[in-house]
């Protein structure tokens, strides 16, 4: 029937039209700013200013701290994994002037339990317990341990230098700590690695975190500090000096914000301090890194993945708002593009539909096959040229990392990705506007029950 003119037919190649336009043209501004990274990075990396260091791990742990390091440790319901995260710190970080305060609920007394036995009464561990009820917010039990921390140091102990932030499920690195406390010496913030293990259950979900850590923390964050760009703190294997924290007052972790560490980095650059991504492997190749169990169940991933989109593009605009110099700029865009990402991805996924019933329109000559401009024509090819150089750029950054099969798997995990980013926004844009309600800001955290100490061989957890 008509419309306007128009018979339903047409109505339909209009439809698939626009949104083929709408989508390769955003899609084309993304292969463009990925590929100004990638440029950056290999042009760099090409004139020596980006190279992962070496160090010597015989010699960094054969060395004192410069200064007491305290490391917070916020832990709600993680009773299956706080134990051996207490023990392997205490077993590899052997300073004297190491304290790590950890962060518990009365109402968790499970969590309580695990950590106190893991302690065993080592004097460098300080349980803390929150006067709230949990789950509070990660921050405001950031809050709490710096508090405690505050109030160590009123009955006398020594001044702390830096605090060093870790999660409750973290396998550390022998040789971070010492590296963090080099760092230091001519920064204010430094932010290492993470390294997400891929998990022989998971090879889909809990893998895809595999590939976007090791082209994000190899790549992304690198260009970024080459740059001079502020770096964002991930939330553990992060250090910042006492100065600095100071000046953030008596709560120095933002309790109304979700991404409170991502946050914790742009303040630093943007109080006049000095912010650093350090990328460094041992004399034996192993790189000193934060390593982690990510989530292996697709429900688990994206309500972490709600939580990053929720904080950083969605909040981050908010509280954070534009600022600092061009390089700062262009990166903001990147992190708080998450939301646009998703509403595209969901629109090409359709457009793959409509693509579909397409070609059987146009075989049952119910429309004329479509016109293209030979200017979308040339938008198309550049995504197609773009996806497939995402797909190589993606594969060889976790075939360096983990080897040819995850380099093979991370290619159809990027479908993975994408559907969990799709779902994730949906969810993010919701608590968005249930916070702008008056909602309280609560600890959607990740349930863990496995931690990489008690299933990767003795040489790497030790």
């Amino acid at each position: 029937m008509l419309l306007a003119g128009f018979t339903l037919g047409q109505w339909f190649l209009l439809v698939h039209h626009e949104l083929l336009l709408f989508c390769a043209a955003f899609f084309a501004v993304g292969v463009i700013d990925e590929f100004a990274v990638d440029i950056s990075y290999f042009w760099m990396r090409a004139l020596g200013r980006i190279a992962t260091l070496r160090v010597n791990e015989q010699a960094l742990l054969a060395r004192p701290l410069r200064g007491r390091a305290a490391v917070f440790v916020p832990a709600w319901l993680e009773a299956a994994v706080i134990g051996p995260t207490i023990h392997h710190m205490l077993e590899v970080w052997r300073f004297k002037d190491l304290r790590i305060y950890v962060g518990c609920y009365l109402n968790d007394p499970a969590t309580l339990a695990s950590a106190m036995a893991a302690a065993r009464g080592d004097p460098r561990v300080r349980i803390v317990v929150h006067g709230l009820e949990g789950p509070t917010s990660k921050a405001d039990c950031l809050n709490r341990l710096y508090e405690a921390l505050c109030e160590d140091e009123a009955r006398g102990d020594p001044q702390t230098r830096m605090v060093v932030l870790h999660d409750a499920e973290d396998m550390v690195d022998p040789a971070a700590l010492s590296l963090l406390d080099d760092a230091l010496e001519d920064a204010d913030f430094v932010q290492l690695p993470v390294v997400a293990l891929p998990q022989s259950g998971s090879a889909m979900v809990a893998g895809h975190y595999s590939d976007e850590f090791a082209e994000s923390h190899a790549k992304g964050l690198v260009v970024r500090d080459a740059i001079g760009a502020a770096i964002p703190g991930a939330g553990v294997g992060l250090a910042i000096s006492r100065a600095m924290l100071t000046r953030f007052g008596a709560e120095p972790f933002a309790h109304q914000s979700l991404t409170e560490d991502y946050e914790l980095g742009l303040r630093v650059a943007e109080a006049g301090g000095k912010g650093r991504f350090l990328r460094c492997r041992t004399d034996d190749g192993r790189l000193v890194a934060t390593r982690a169990f990510f989530p292996a169940r697709i429900d688990q991933a994206v309500r972490q993945k709600t939580r990053w989109m929720h904080g950083i593009a969605l909040q981050g605009w908010d509280r954070l708002g534009w600022q600092g110099k061009a390089a700062d700029i262009w990166m903001q865009l990147r992190d708080r593009r998450g939301p646009l990402a998703a509403i595209l991805l969901s629109i090409a996924y359709l457009l793959i539909g409509l693509g579909i019933a397409l070609f059987f329109m146009v075989q049952s000559g119910l429309v004329a096959p479509p016109a293209y401009s030979n200017t979308l024509q040339v938008i198309l090819w550049l995504n197609f040229a773009g996806l497939l150089w995402r797909f190589a750029m993606r594969a060889a950054f976790t075939f360096r990392e983990f080897g040819w099969r995850e380099g093979l798997r991370s290619v159809p995990r990027l479908l993975v990705s994408n559907i969990i980013a799709i779902m994730a926004a949906r969810r993010a844009l919701a608590a968005y506007l249930g916070t702008l309600r008056g909602a309280p800001v609560i600890w959607d955290k990740t349930e863990h029950r496995d931690h990489p100490v008690l299933a990767q061989p003795r040489e790497i957890a030790a």
